[in-house]
């Protein structure tokens, strides 16, 4: 019961939650076993102060030596248990953690990326289960082995004697008070903090990012101001969130030292009354001494837990999120792509796609045009299972694409983006990421294909040579046919190309071209593109506006019903011939 609790409170798993419990449990073992040389000293004391309430039986000094003996090899026992179960066991809860969230996340669809800040989840998975670490391995266990180190110590001192122990324990539960009241002004300066801290982080990222626009504007000085603020924002939020919960812990911890004060007084008062002896006086001085020391130290680990509750609950909300599954295994019929009475949006309140019915045939080529924002690049990722459709159904082979795991469905597709993302490899491993088994044999033939050879022979290093992140040391143009040639490797039946060839002089472009002819024979293409050049051999064009189908068709028959798409075609002629002049 009590592991179910801490599992659910805390994000743990089952192995976790039951580490957390014997890791509390040695804890108390180990606060317990420190308390016990205190005990042998007031034991020894007891043998030249007599006192009635004490044992009269006389202890040898070699008795007093084994029971220090023993004492050290129990704490030794105790100590190394609880580093086990309250250090190794939490590094390791955490590892499963951070895999967990990153397995969610891969299985989410695309539409949870699109309305979440990407440097907001690398800081749930990064710096929010670094934070859990120290909680799980010091609050949580040193302050609940204080509770139930306080509560066993405090029945023994009740029933030795009830006044003393009134006068020491009183402050305890108030100083808890104190600190639990400002949970609520924790957690609200925890949230704007952590706000503040994804806005400096943006900003930073967006500043290296945009450096050569800012820099071509002479944009540096504006730009800085405004990233200068959110860094004192930053500052100024952990200032006023540390000064919160400071101030609660030290109002805490001051509450405390008025305990030794009013063991004193009302000690002296019961001594000179002739209520308590001399060594029962001692002993609640010592007791105030070695007993508040951990609950100084508990007030803190409290505020701190408190303030775990935001993170917990942002991990939980992408844990709740609901994943893309569905078969990996299906039988399809062919490779034919069909969108049914589909229907998109990615808000309640705006459609973006509406009733779109077409067909994407296997070895044919279905080309998507129309003015930006029409839905073509939509089309394309719902074509992939990037995003579910909101009515309606998309199919591949007659099978519905909704009921296939996203991971298995995707094998069967080759995706050129116009947004290429290259990583900081070589040139040889991001050609190879189309297909991991491949030999440098293949790679080098798609590379060929795609006309990237002839600027790879020039670096230093040849296919070897590291390309930087994203591809910084390549050209638009050199990025592309990087992109082109993974998907000629990885030879899939369906190729979805979204402005393969925008980067390309009309040069390359043609020879990208007959690279793509090889690529796209006896297979389900879906291109998109504004350059009408480029659609010109497609087998069936698709002309949206608005989200919704205006016109299909051959590129002759639209031709002829001189229509958008004759439009469009008639316009992009006429600018082609545009030229610049000086007056």
């Amino acid at each position: 019961m009590i592991s179910q609790y801490l599992s659910k409170k805390f994000a743990l798993t089952e192995k976790g939650a039951s580490d957390l419990l014997k890791g509390i449990l040695y804890t108390t073992l180990l606060d317990i076993s420190l308390m016990a040389p205190v005990s042998l000293f007031v034991l020894f004391l007891a043998q030249y102060i007599p006192d009635p309430n004490f044992l009269s039986v006389k202890i040898s000094l070699e008795v007093f030596i084994i029971l220090i003996l023993i004492t050290l090899a129990l704490i030794f026992i105790f100590q190394w248990k609880q580093y086990h179960y309250v250090f190794n066991t939490t590094y390791n809860e955490s590892e499963k953690r951070r895999i967990s969230l990153a397995e969610k996340l891969r299985k989410l669809p695309m539409s949870f990326f699109e309305n979440r800040d990407l440097s907001d989840l690398t800081t749930t998975i990064m710096g929010d289960c670094t934070d859990l670490e120290h909680v799980f391995s010091h609050a949580i266990p040193n302050l609940a082995g204080s509770v139930i180190c306080l509560i066993v110590v405090s029945i023994g001192m009740l029933i030795f004697n009830f006044e003393m122990s009134l006068a020491l324990l009183w402050v305890v539960p108030v100083s808890f008070i104190v600190v639990f009241c400002s949970r609520k002004f924790q957690n609200k300066r925890s949230k704007q903090t952590i706000k503040a801290r994804r806005d400096g982080a943006d900003g930073i990222q967006e500043c290296l990012e945009s450096i050569k626009e800012i820099k071509a504007y002479n944009f540096e000085y504006e730009y800085l101001e405004g990233l200068n603020d959110k860094i004192k924002n930053i500052e100024k939020s952990c200032i006023t969130n540390e000064l919160i919960t400071g101030s609660s812990v030290i109002i805490g911890q001051m509450i405390l030292k008025l305990g030794i004060v009013s063991v004193m007084i009302v000690g002296a008062g019961l001594l000179i009354a002739g209520k308590i002896s001399l060594l029962v006086f001692l002993v609640f001085l010592i007791a105030a001494a070695f007993l508040y020391l951990p609950i100084q130290g508990s007030l803190e680990f409290l505020a701190e837990i408190f303030m775990t509750r935001v993170k917990i609950n942002r991990m939980n909300n992408i844990e709740n999120q609901a994943i893309q599954d569905g078969l990996e295994s299906y039988s399809n019929d062919g490779y034919d792509i069909e969108f049914r009475n589909l229907d998109f949006n990615y808000k309640e309140d705006k459609d973006v796609l509406k009733d779109i019915n077409f067909t994407a045939k296997q070895s044919e080529v279905t080309a998507l045009v129309g003015p930006s924002g029409g839905g073509k690049s939509t089309i394309s990722k719902l074509a992939a299972r990037f995003w579910d459709a909101t009515n309606g159904e998309v199919t591949l082979g007659g099978v519905d694409l909704s009921t296939i795991d996203p991971e298995t469905l995707l094998k069967n597709y080759a995706i050129v983006f116009q947004d290429v993302v290259l990583f900081n490899d070589t040139v040889m491993e991001n050609i190879r990421i189309g297909s991991h088994g491949a030999s440098d044999e293949e790679v080098y033939r798609v590379a060929k294909l795609a006309q990237c050879d002839e600027f790879i022979k020039d670096f230093p290093k040849g296919y070897n040579t590291l390309i930087g992140e994203n591809g910084s040391l390549l050209s638009g143009g050199e990025r592309q046919r990087i992109s082109i040639a993974r998907a000629l490797l990885k030879d899939a039946p369906i190729i979805l190309l979204d402005e393969a060839t925008a980067s390309l002089d009309v040069e390359n472009e043609s020879k990208i071209q007959k690279a793509l002819s090889a690529l796209i024979k006896n297979k389900t293409v879906i291109v998109i593109a504004h350059r009408m050049r480029t659609i010109s051999n497609a087998d069936k064009i698709v002309v949206l506006k608005e989200g919704k189908i205006v016109e299909t068709g051959s590129p002759s028959e639209l031709i002829e019903k001189e229509g958008f798409f004759k439009n469009m075609l008639d316009i992009q002629n006429k600018t082609g011939k545009w030229k610049l002049k000086s007056k």
